[in-house]
């Protein structure tokens, strides 16, 4: 689940864009506790896209999923660890309107003790990348 960091929902803002920290592990491996997400809000959604919204049942909570499919009445998101649950299998599909926006980014912070250069250069190469749309995890979530 993310945290906001600052001014997190943007309305209004000159450019929609945000940033976000991840807390818990349901979108383990692409995401991990402690990093930090640029989300582009009222970003248009695809199957597959990783997306920040308000939890549906505790709405100031702010949850980080993938979108698996279209459905009556909102999108059905599921946690790429299926063992963390708080997904839709709990709660449904999810309206429009708590679907806040789609991570374009995702920037890992350097471990404490990483000291060496190996490490140092290691970090750097996997630290910053961009989260894509992926429809081969889309198909294998929807298949659950």
């Amino acid at each position: 689940m993310p945290e906001p960091a600052r001014e997190s929902e943007r309305a209004g803002a000159v450019l929609p864009l945000g940033v976000a920290e991840v807390t818990g592990p349901s979108m383990v491996p692409t995401l991990r506790h402690g990093d930090r997400l640029l989300v582009h809000y009222g970003a248009r959604l695809r199957i597959g896209d990783v997306v920040v919204l308000r939890h549906p049942f505790q709405q100031d909570l702010l949850v980080v999923k993938r979108v698996a499919e279209r459905r009556d009445g909102g999108w059905w998101v599921l946690a790429d660890n299926a063992y963390a649950g708080g997904d839709s299998t709990d709660y449904g599909t999810v309206p429009d309107e708590l679907v806040l926006g789609k991570v374009r980014f995702r920037y890992r912070p350097r471990p404490d003790g990483q000291r060496s250069p190996f490490a140092v250069a290691r970090w750097a190469f996997s630290a910053a990348r961009p989260v894509f749309c992926d429809r081969s995890a889309s198909r294998r979530l929807r298949a659950r």
